[in-house]
């Protein structure tokens, strides 16, 4: 794409569509490449995440001073992606579908990786870049992700609150720094999303005024304990407590014994529970409008406090292992020989599941080519009318869908083969 096409769908999405600027470059990024980037998209993404959640885990041992096996940070990081992207209970709106991956998946990890210069930041000349780069990137998330937004901020504000408990008096005036640099990245971001003409245009669209009236809040409660229900039944997501029992079993300190946690450790859990309860219930109200009653099962919104949860479970494990280094030695070796093989388990599982969503997807995109060649044969030929056979894979929205009551798929298929309409394949013509 050329330089005046991504500064077209950039300013597209800020001018008309949700005013998310960073989320349009994203996207861009991708759409520059036609098919062929929307193919590619998942497998780059993957490897992007993968070695920023590698690269924070290595930085989090680091600035723990715990010494672990060198394999540990890739391994953690690596199973701690996998559940995330492969574990749901809708795959390919997770991870292989760029337009929900650029907006959900991939801002929490993002998130994450912000952390790494404040966790490895010792001089000054480091303290200073690692609070502009907080800043920088909190604006990039307030234009990226609303969701990840409210979860980020619901984090540094107990951060901010607690700091003096949590850190050293060393670092607390650092932390307390780039916390509040990072706070007002976001918020500014956030602002300037929300004063755009496109975030204005998609909450008249979708009357987001609603969602703080006492029913809707209601039923976004209701929504959201639907939501953690389903998150509670999704076995897949709890076994990465068995990727932190293995590094609290292995973990020690710079002194090479095992490290003993303290009230800090507790407090962090606790506010991190805290923080995971209300940015989901705020993620669940502010995308009601736009998704009604089906925010409770649209698995793609969940993403955003869904990592956040998947951490928290792993932090859990890590106290587990933790425990059972300190009061059961002699069984050490044995539990963490157990605690590999659930994770081997887990990978095999995930594995398996994804053969019947490769062949949805092999098949899909056969019958996408052809009907492709077809549109475009006919459009080149002065169609003005084409029918079109819907294709559905994943629950993904098709036009003639749902009874026809979403005319929008349609008109996107129309306007993608610049034809005036199109019709439902599947019908007889007149």
């Amino acid at each position: 794409m050329r330089d005046d096409g991504l500064i077209a769908l950039v300013d597209q999405f800020y001018s008309t569509d949700n005013g998310r600027i960073a989320n349009g470059v994203l996207v861009a990024s991708y759409a520059a490449f036609g098919v062929a980037g929307h193919q590619w998209y998942a497998m780059i993404s993957a490897v992007v995440m993968f070695v920023l959640l590698w690269a924070w885990a290595r930085a989090l041992f680091r600035c723990m001073e715990w010494r672990v096996p060198r394999g540990i940070p890739l391994f953690s990081a690596a199973m701690l992606l996998a559940v995330f992207c492969f574990g749901s209970v809708n795959t390919y709106k997770t991870f292989f579908w760029p337009a929900s991956s650029v907006s959900h998946t991939f801002p929490p990890v993002l998130a994450a990786a912000a952390t790494i210069p404040v966790l490895l930041a010792t001089s000054r000349r480091g303290k200073v870049a690692a609070t502009a780069s907080g800043f920088v990137l909190g604006l990039v998330m307030g234009t990226l992700s609303e969701e990840t937004s409210v979860v980020a901020l619901s984090l540094l504000a107990p951060a901010l609150l607690l700091s003096r408990r949590l850190f050293s008096a060393v670092r607390l005036t650092f932390v307390r720094t780039w916390c509040a640099a990072a706070a007002a990245g976001i918020l500014v971001g956030t602002a300037v999303l929300l004063t755009s003409p496109g975030s204005r245009n998609r909450r008249t669209r979708h009357h987001a005024d609603s969602m703080f009236a006492p029913e809707s809040l209601l039923a976004s409660m209701r929504g959201y304990a639907d939501i953690l229900s389903i998150l509670a039944t999704n076995w897949q997501y709890l076994w990465v407590i068995a990727v932190g029992v293995l590094i609290g079993i292995l973990a020690r300190g710079a002194d090479g014994h095992i490290p003993r946690p303290d009230r800090r450790t507790r407090l962090l859990l606790v506010s991190g529970a805290a923080a995971f309860l209300f940015s989901g219930y705020v993620c669940t109200v502010i995308t009601r409008p736009a998704f009604g009653p089906s925010v409770s099962t649209s698995n793609r919104l969940w993403n955003d406090y869904l990592f956040l949860l998947l951490l928290l479970f792993t932090s859990a494990g890590g106290l587990l292992g933790n425990l059972i280094a300190r009061q059961y030695r002699r069984h050490m070796k044995r539990v963490a020989i157990g605690a590999a093989l659930v994770c081997v388990i887990l990978t095999a599982v995930l594995a398996t599941s994804l053969r019947t969503l490769e062949t949805d997807m092999r098949v899909r995109a056969e019958a996408w080519d052809s009907q492709d060649h077809l549109l475009r044969e006919e459009a080149r030929a002065g169609a003005t009318v084409l029918p079109y056979t819907p294709l559905v894979v994943s629950k993904m929205s098709e036009p003639f869908g749902n009874n026809g009551k979403r005319p929008w798929p349609a008109s996107c298929v129309a306007t993608y083969y610049r034809v005036e309409k199109i019709t439902d394949g599947r019908m007889p013509p007149n």
